[in-house]
């Protein structure tokens, strides 16, 4: 986010590019103390006047630029500024007639004010929401009503999968919640609905399959694809956090790779088994790029390998395995080799009530050797398929 301070004039206005994608520019006005100008990455001009309102931080909307001119926009301000002088609030005024919003535009307020600010997986929502309600963007928020809802659910449970259901249900309840939060005082029509019984999914590499998998990798001509996903079976990271590692990150003296901002927010110290630090040492003699697996696409790395992972798969004879499921390898093999669930929960980095203050006490030295036992187990198998194969 930019901020610019200038003297409004139209031709100073229309020369604003847009801002980068996914975050918004800010021009506030050297004559109008709190007239703002916003700029969205799609180039839409918004003027704002923001002011303290009883002791709050307040955004209150004027209008968009140039529907209305500077002039008018000016006077606007002075306007609001009065009401609050005077101890109105034109934000309760506004927020009164919320039941008339759209819900399209709810759902852009949403994007603009709560998620893509304070969410990592923005994308996600401006994708699945759009895919699975734009039949409601025309529609007031005030007649969506709680049986659709359910009737939505229901559907979409049936023809996309209960998960893609029960996401899809927690984004329409966390929408109208905000917009509760924001002054609406209508009801949340997706509260009260239950959600589908999902089934916790347990698949991991299984020791008969690991031989396979291993010789199935080693066959694979996409390198940065094969190495990808062999870094990402012994550190169990995140398929996100892997694919998105830096040189930068990596600590060749201490073994250690950090992750600056994981799903949950904090940053995580990986230990990288001496399997993982041979494939990135060699990556790294032969690399020209930050990323350490760099790819074509706009981001700079690679990008989700699913060719790559789908030949594999098909070499190696193993059904109904996913990316995800490297992960969990790592964390069964730890418990098989005598990890307790706390060493478990640090080397993967999750995070719960229970066992954050304990994570907090543990240091890097018990998780490296959980994790190289469970590494060291994984490959035995590995080991032992040869050694059966050359006595045969």
């Amino acid at each position: 986010m930019a901020s610019h301070h200038l003297n409004f004039t139209k031709a100073a206005l229309f020369k604003a590019p847009p801002a980068p994608k996914g975050r918004k520019d800010y021009f506030y006005d050297e004559r109008e103390q709190g007239l703002v100008m916003a700029v969205s990455s799609g180039g839409a001009k918004t003027f704002y006047l923001y002011k303290r309102i009883q002791g709050r931080p307040e955004r209150v909307l004027l209008g968009r630029f140039p529907d209305i001119s500077i002039e008018n926009a000016r006077k606007a301000a002075q306007k609001a500024k009065g009401e609050i002088a005077s101890g109105k609030n034109p934000q309760q005024e506004k927020r009164a007639i919320r039941s008339e919003m759209t819900f399209g535009a709810l759902f852009e307020e949403y994007m603009e004010k709560y998620s893509k600010v304070h969410k990592r997986s923005w994308e996600y929502d401006q994708r699945e929401v759009t895919k699975f309600l734009s039949h409601w963007f025309k529609r007031k928020i005030s007649v969506i009503t709680k049986a659709e809802v359910e009737r939505l659910h229901a559907k979409t449970g049936k023809e996309n999968g209960l998960y893609q259901a029960n996401r899809l249900l927690e984004r329409i309840r966390s929408i109208f919640n905000k917009a509760i939060g924001w002054g609406w005082d209508g009801a949340n029509p997706a509260m009260g609905i239950k959600k589908f019984k999902e089934q916790s999914r347990d698949r991991f590499l299984q020791p008969d399959e690991l031989p396979r998998f291993f010789e199935a990798l080693a066959k694979e001509p996409n390198e940065a694809a094969r190495d990808f996903f062999m870094v990402s079976l012994l550190t169990g990271a995140r398929k996100s956090n892997t694919l998105a590692m830096q040189w930068s990150d990596i600590n060749f003296t201490t073994a250690t790779w950090r992750i600056a901002q994981t799903k949950n927010g904090e940053p995580q110290s990986i230990h990288l088994p001496v399997q993982a630090m041979d494939i990135l040492t060699a990556r790294k003699l032969a690399s020209v790029s930050p990323w350490v697996f760099p790819g074509r696409g706009a981001r700079g790395h690679l990008a989700d390998p699913k060719k790559a992972w789908s030949r594999i798969l098909a070499e190696a004879g193993i059904d109904d395995l996913r990316i995800h499921d490297l992960r969990r390898t790592l964390g069964s093999y730890q418990a098989a080799t005598g990890a307790n669930g706390y060493i478990i929960g640090k080397s993967l980095g999750h995070r719960s009530q229970q066992s954050t203050a304990i994570y907090a006490r543990l240091n890097l030295d018990p998780v490296r050797l959980s994790v190289n036992k469970a590494t060291d187990a994984m490959f035995s198998y590995s080991r032992s398929e040869e050694a059966g194969d050359a006595i045969d």
